[in-house]
């Protein structure tokens, strides 16, 4: 079955990346080729976006395909994929890939790094809901 794409207008954006974000993911392609990003809403490390070879992760119709991120350096777009049922309780919020310090579990590609992969959330504005079709 196919994933349900979860973004029905160009201009909405329910996800981003912070700066540090984007210079992790053009280092992990360089050592991994293309990637990909998936959030379980699981407990402990499955509430952390893990960061995957593109394909690694095999996606069907329990999860929901946020956004196909371009990022400087990186050639192709990083999918940020999440199951479709946190995505039902997140669908009102603005989610924001970060990097802190530190080492996150699981097979996240940023692990050997010493860092990891972090969700900053806010609520969508009015505006962002309405452009989104909420």
């Amino acid at each position: 079955m196919a994933a349900v794409d979860a973004v029905p207008a160009e201009d909405a954006s329910r996800i981003a990346l912070t700066a540090a974000a984007g210079e992790l993911l053009c280092l992990l392609r360089d050592q991994h080729g293309p990637l990909m990003f998936h959030q379980s809403g699981g407990c402990c490390d499955g509430s952390a976006p893990m960061c995957y070879p593109a394909g690694e992760f095999r996606t069907g119709a329990s999860d929901v395909l946020l956004a196909r991120l371009s990022v400087d350096g990186v050639p192709e777009p990083v999918g940020f994929w999440m199951s479709a049922d946190q995505f039902e309780r997140w669908r009102h919020t603005h989610l924001t890939v970060d990097v802190v310090p530190g080492r996150g579990g699981g097979f996240s590609l940023e692990a050997p790094e010493g860092v990891r992969f972090l969700i900053r959330s806010r609520l969508l504005t009015d505006e962002e809901r309405a452009r989104l079709g909420e």
